[in-house]
């Protein structure tokens, strides 16, 4: 086991924003009892190009200490415990024609079968076209889609079929909405992998939600140890990747586009997701590229996250969540499917409460290293009853082009946010407010942000809030107030900076702020 004090190039340390611990765990068998090479040849050897080094990603974060724990296991994978054995079980042995036109479903499955009853191996998808309804994913089976191998959905919908969530989820009587081309239920030590392609093949039901929703393209339920990784996900007819209740969730390298969701994932509100990292991926997506609820131990890392939706949008409770050096940009390449638009919403939107009732905690998140542009807001934090926030810590993030909305952390629960620091931050919106939007009434939200009566910042109902190195910038001149906040105890202006418009009123307004502490504060003139 190595342990060792992780800082960045600048000699920073992670332990500036929550405090954290990040267990990188050990693989539970050897390399020679995993016959790893199965899964995923020419790249599960130590010191192949899977990955840095031997490192398997479950993370476990704390607010007990400040260090990072690495412990270094024997298997390549980089992702959730694959066990597998050396057999290879290829689709076409099995009846599959890959012609695009036949129904493979069948000759797949028997393939899935063979494999899963032999004990482990791979089922291999060489170059072609495989036309397929839905297919079952079994425990120790890694589904593999070689260079040129493209799982097409048939536009049949009766081929479809869904899995039935727990009972305690409130997704469980949803019934069709969760079918799927490729399902797991219940089943654990699961792969996808291959530089092959997903095709959703925009399968649409007139029947279905908004009257055009149709399968997911991966769907799994009740699942431990599971892996997605190089290939690409096109077209899905619903979310690409939508899974519940399930734990040591690994996605690594994949490419999204078009479709709705990316990745969406929801634990119960009596079971979280948990362990799941989602790196080096690539988003176009026309809805939300990460979203979901009730998530413990999470990290989203190293990812381009274009959508014309939100960027990352998190609709109930999470613990202990790290979003780390990645790339939100719009517009949206695909458009959003139901309205046709293109522009891109909040980069990180996270909303415990706003789409439905929901009951937790958002606490130990993460936010660094992080670069926006063309978004209608960079940050939209927002609680509704029966939520609470705990820490929350921004450090090392710019964004340009802000188009909508101010910046917000607001409380519109019962409880207020505990603690949010925003540490060597830059926002530069598009500006251009007009005076009178300066009185304008502040409404609670509803999904997503909206504008406000401020051009750089809006706070409501925080304990503690921390401004250090803080630098707001407009494009055009704004005449509303920099910023408002309303029922804050504590607020620290250490180091902000703001242009200072030539007919503004006072540029802070404060109401209701219990105690005001004053670092430097830097009023310029231009944008």
């Amino acid at each position: 086991m190595v342990y060792y004090n992780h800082t960045n190039n600048s000699g920073s340390r992670l332990s500036q924003g929550p405090h954290l611990i990040l267990r990188i765990h050990a693989r539970e068998r050897s390399l020679n009892n995993c016959h790893c090479e199965g899964a995923f040849p020419e790249r599960s050897r130590i010191g192949g190009n899977l990955m840095p080094p031997a490192l398997n990603e479950r993370f476990i974060l704390s607010g007990a200490a400040r260090k990072v724990f690495l412990t270094v296991g024997l298997i390549t994978l980089g992702q959730a415990a694959i066990t597998v054995a050396a057999g290879v079980f290829n689709v076409r042995d099995y009846g599959a024609a890959g012609d695009g036109e036949t129904l493979d479903t069948a000759a797949i499955q028997k393939a899935i079968d063979a494999c899963a009853t032999a004990g482990a191996g791979r089922v291999v998808m060489p170059p072609g076209k495989y036309l397929s309804g839905t297919v079952h994913l079994k425990s120790n089976v890694t589904l593999f889609l070689e260079a040129g191998a493209r799982l097409m959905g048939t536009t049949k919908l009766d081929e479809y079929k869904h899995p039935i969530p727990p009972a305690s989820m409130p997704e469980s009587r949803w019934g069709k909405w969760h079918r799927a081309l490729i399902l797991g239920d219940g089943v654990e030590n699961i792969a996808i992998a291959g530089d092959g392609v997903i095709d959703g093949n925009k399968v649409f039901d007139a029947t279905g939600e908004e009257k055009m929703r149709g399968p997911h393209t991966f769907v799994f339920v009740n699942c431990r140890n599971v892996t997605v990784r190089d290939v690409s996900f096109v077209d899905s007819a619903n979310y690409a990747i939508f899974f519940m209740v399930s734990d040591d969730v690994s996605i690594r390298n994949v490419t999204f586009t078009g479709g709705w969701d990316g990745v969406h994932f929801r634990g119960s509100p009596d079971r979280d997701c948990r362990n799941v990292s989602i790196v080096g991926c690539e988003f176009y997506t026309g809805d939300d590229s990460i979203a979901g609820r009730y998530w413990e131990n999470t990290l989203i890392s190293d990812c381009i996250v274009n959508s014309s939706c939100n960027g990352i949008r998190l609709i109930g409770p999470a613990k202990h969540l790290i979003i780390h050096g990645c790339l939100f940009y719009g517009p949206g390449i695909h458009p959003h499917r139901t309205s046709n638009r293109n522009n891109m919403l909040a980069g990180i939107n996270l909303q415990p409460g706003a789409w439905d009732a929901t009951k937790g905690e958002l606490d130990d998140v993460l936010i660094s290293d992080v670069t926006m542009h063309n978004v209608s807001t960079p940050f939209h934090f927002s609680l509704k009853p029966g939520n609470t926030a705990g820490s929350i810590t921004l450090d090392r993030v710019t964004a340009t082009g802000v188009y909508r909305a101010a910046a917000s952390v607001e409380s519109w629960a019962e409880e207020s946010f505990k603690n949010v620091v925003f540490r060597d931050v830059t926002i530069s919106y598009k500006g251009g407010g007009k005076r009178q939007k300066a009185g304008e009434e502040v409404k609670s939200p509803g999904v997503d942000d909206r504008g406000l009566p401020a051009w750089g910042f809006y706070a409501r109902n925080v304990q503690d809030l921390m401004f250090d190195n803080v630098r707001l910038r407009y494009e055009k001149e704004d005449l509303r107030p920099v910023m408002i906040c309303d029922r804050v105890g504590r607020l620290t202006l250490q180091d902000l900076s703001f242009p200072e418009a030539d007919q503004s009123d006072e540029p802070i307004v404060l109401n209701d702020v219990k105690h005001v502490q004053r670092g430097t504060m830097k009023k310029e003139t231009g944008n």
